[in-house]
Parts: structure tokens; C-alpha cells; sequence
């Protein structure tokens, strides 16, 4: 982010270090001043963030369908907003534009778009899905299976209970309850004391992506 970048929202609690290089500013300079539209943006986000199907995103924002809750990222010709939620995503995320021989390409760099950093006050939820994203999900991508997060559950007596659902070529598999309880929970229980119970929701009678049968 250059020295003119200026980072507000409405509440002025959100900051990101992503940063739109100066070839990349100029690319988006030009490609706004083509829509003929004052105080069109362009807006960042990431889809499916925090999966290992994570895609950055970048669309135009229109002066009329600027989100307030964004953070606002002024440049010198242009202003990003930037989605809340995608913004832990985002971080140390690099907007770049190469040319070449064929006029030039935008490049779009988020290490952290799959397995975003956790702060000091991380949730339940965020921590287990920082597990399953960083740990547990690229393993079982072997079998093309992955795993998500559902739900969290209080139970007197019993204790935080974390409700999954398995996809890909675990919905179905014969050998997912050995994955759940000697991998998946084992995994969790790990990383995350607090957890006392691991619960699979998925459907297994559907087996036709199943890894094993």
C-alpha cells in the first residue's frame, strides 16, 4: 500500500495491509476511467474463504452499491472497498499488474485466503476452522474429501461439542468414522482443549463420490 492510501469505515475499527502496487493502481486508474462513472470503485473479496476452493475476487463498486460495513481504501484516483469478513483473508495480500508482450495481466496474491492468521482473540469457531483449513482439510484432500465446520454446541454435562459435515470422497466412505475419531477429533482435541466432542451430521447412505465403499 502506497504512503497516499488512506484507510477509513464507519466505525474506524478495521485496518488491512493489502496492497495494490503502483502499476497495479495505474492498470485500475485506467480501467475506471472506461465505465464513465463518478466514484465507481473496485471491490475486493474473497469466495469460499478459509477453504481450500478459495478465489480473490475484485469487481466494480458502484457509487450506489457501496457497502458501508467495508473497509474504504483511498487512493489517489480511485477508493477499494474491501469486504469485512474476507479482510483476515487478506492479509499480507499483494494486487500486482505485469505487463508483457500481450499488454499485461493483473495478478492477485493472498497467502492467507485458505488458512487465514488467527489474532490473540480468535473464536472457538475461527480456531477449529484455522485446524481444519490448515491441518486436517489438505489431508484429507488425498481422497478428495474435505470437512467443515457446522455448527458449536453447549451441553450440560457434556461440554463444547463441535458439529461437522464431511464432503467429497468422504460423504459415504466406509472408513470415515476411523477418520473422524482417530484423525479429525483427535486432531481437534489437539489443538483445541476446550472441545470435548466431535459429531459427524453428514448423510453416508449417499456413496457415489464415497473413497472407499
Amino acid at each position: 500500500m502506497t504512503d497516499t492510501a488512506i484507510q477509513t469505515n464507519q466505525t474506524n475499527e478495521l485496518t488491512s495491509n493489502i496492497q495494490i502496487t503502483e502499476s497495479a493502481q495505474g492498470y485500475l486508474t485506467e480501467l475506471l476511467a472506461k465505465q464513465n462513472t463518478d466514484g465507481i470503485g473496485v471491490r475486493i473479496f474473497v469466495e469460499h474463504a478459509g477453504t481450500p476452493r478459495a478465489e480473490c475476487c475484485m469487481a466494480y463498486s458502484q457509487p450506489d452499491e457501496h457497502n458501508p460495513e467495508d473497509l474504504q481504501i483511498a487512493y489517489p484516483n480511485f477508493t477499494a472497498y474491501i469486504d469485512r469478513p474476507s479482510i483476515p483473508y487478506l492479509q499480507d495480500a499483494v494486487i500486482d499488474y505485469n505487463k508483457d508482450r500481450f499488454g499485461g495481466q493483473l495478478t492477485f496474491r493472498a497467502p492467507n485466503s485458505k488458512v487465514p492468521k488467527l489474532g490473540e482473540n480468535a473464536s472457538l469457531e475461527e480456531r477449529i476452522n484455522y485446524v481444519l483449513a490448515s491441518e486436517i482439510n489438505p489431508n484429507l484432500a488425498a481422497h478428495g474429501g474435505h470437512v467443515q465446520l457446522v455448527d458449536l454446541l453447549e451441553q450440560e454435562g457434556v461440554g463444547t461439542t463441535a458439529v461437522l459435515k464431511f464432503g467429497g470422497g468422504c460423504q459415504g466412505c466406509s472408513a470415515v468414522d476411523m477418520t473422524l475419531r482417530q484423525g479429525v477429533e483427535v486432531t481437534l482435541k489437539q489443538q483445541i482443549p476446550e472441545l470435548t466432542q466431535v459429531i459427524d451430521e453428514t448423510d453416508h447412505s449417499y456413496t457415489a463420490n464415497a473413497f472407499y465403499r
